[in-house]
C-alpha cells in the first residue's frame, strides 16, 4: 500500500479552510484544474469523496470533515515541531458540541465531564438556537447537539435523538422565602413565581398542575434562559420552577433551598446526532457514560 502524499493533503487542507477552489488556486499560484487534480488524487487514495458541490459552494462530506480534523492535527504538529522539537504525545482529538443557548450550564458540564482536562482532547463548544444548531449538525460542523427540546421526528428526518438525562423539576427559593412547612398550594398562591416560557415542556406541566389545583399564580418572570432563571431566583424576586441541577452550587452552599414537595414535573435532556459512517469515538464515550 502506497504512503499518503502530504502535498495532496495540504492542498485539500487549504481548500477546506478557504471554502473556495478558485481563491485557493490563486493563493497557491496554481491553476484551478491542477488543484482539482491534486484533490482527486487524495480522494482516490483515501477511497472517499471529500467535497460535495451545492450550487457554487463546496461543502465537506463526512469523510472530508474527518480528514480535515486529521490535517489540522498534522500541520499543527509540524508547527510545534519547528518551534520546540520537544512536543510528544498522542494527536489531539476534537469533539464539536452544540448546546441550546438556554440550556443549563451545569448540565452541560456534567455531560462533558468524562473528557474534561484530558490532554489529548479538544472540545469545541457552540451555542445557539435549535434551528441554527441542527443546521450545523446536518452540515457536519457539529458532532452532537444538546437540547431539552427533541426535534420533531418523521420519515424524512435525518436526526436521531437519544435521551441522556431526566431531571426532576422543583420549586426553588431563598431560605427566607421558601417555608418548607407550608403546603405546595400555599407556596404557589402566596409567592410570585419564575417560570420557563410557554415553549418549554416544563411550563406546560406547571400550567397543568396549577389548573388541577385551581391556582392562578402570580408570575414574576417568564424566562427562556435557565441561567437567568437561576439568577432571578437568587435575587429573591420569586420562587423558581427549576431542575435542581441548574442551581446545584447554590443548593450546596445554602444560598437556595429546594421545596420538599414533589410537583411531578421533569425536564428531559437529549443528545441529537445524525447517522455517520465514521462516528466520533469521543462522542461514543460520552453517550455511554450518560446512559
Amino acid at each position: 500500500m502506497s504512503d499518503m502524499n502530504y502535498n495532496h493533503l495540504r492542498y485539500f487542507w487549504a481548500v477546506a479552510h478557504e471554502g473556495n477552489l478558485t481563491r485557493t488556486a490563486e493563493k497557491l499560484n496554481l491553476s484551478q484544474s491542477a488543484l482539482s487534480v491534486q484533490i482527486r488524487k487524495l480522494e482516490d487514495r483515501l477511497g472517499h469523496a471529500l467535497f460535495e458541490r451545492r450550487g457554487r459552494q463546496l461543502h465537506l462530506t463526512e469523510a472530508g470533515r474527518i480528514t480535515l480534523d486529521y490535517a489540522d492535527t498534522i500541520f499543527d504538529a509540524g508547527k510545534d515541531l519547528l518551534g520546540t522539537l520537544s512536543q510528544q504525545g498522542r494527536p489531539r482529538q476534537v469533539l464539536r458540541v452544540g448546546a441550546l443557548a438556554t440550556l443549563s450550564r451545569n448540565f452541560q458540564i456534567e455531560f462533558l465531564r468524562p473528557l474534561l482536562g484530558l490532554a489529548d482532547v479538544e472540545l469545541v463548544l457552540r451555542s445557539g438556537t435549535l434551528v441554527e444548531l441542527l443546521q450545523s449538525l446536518e452540515t457536519l460542523n457539529l458532532d452532537v447537539v444538546l437540547t431539552n427540546r427533541a426535534p420533531a421526528h418523521d420519515a424524512m428526518s435525518k436526526f436521531t435523538s437519544q435521551p441522556i438525562s431526566e431531571q426532576a423539576v422543583s420549586l426553588i427559593g431563598t431560605p427566607e422565602r421558601l417555608r418548607a412547612d407550608l403546603p405546595l398550594a400555599t407556596l404557589l398562591r402566596d409567592n410570585p413565581i419564575i417560570v420557563p416560557t410557554e415553549e418549554s415542556p416544563v411550563r406546560a406541566g406547571f400550567d397543568r398542575l396549577c389548573a388541577r389545583e385551581g391556582i392562578t399564580p402570580t408570575l414574576a418572570a417568564e424566562v427562556d434562559d435557565m441561567a437567568l432563571m437561576r439568577l432571578l431566583t437568587r435575587e429573591d424576586i420569586g420562587l423558581g420552577v427549576l431542575p435542581s441541577i441548574a442551581v446545584q452550587n447554590e443548593l450546596r452552599n445554602g444560598m437556595l433551598i429546594e421545596s420538599r414537595h414533589q410537583m411531578g414535573l421533569t425536564e428531559s435532556f437529549h443528545a441529537v446526532t445524525v447517522p455517520r459512517k465514521f462516528p466520533n469515538p469521543l462522542l461514543e464515550t460520552l453517550l455511554h457514560s450518560a446512559v
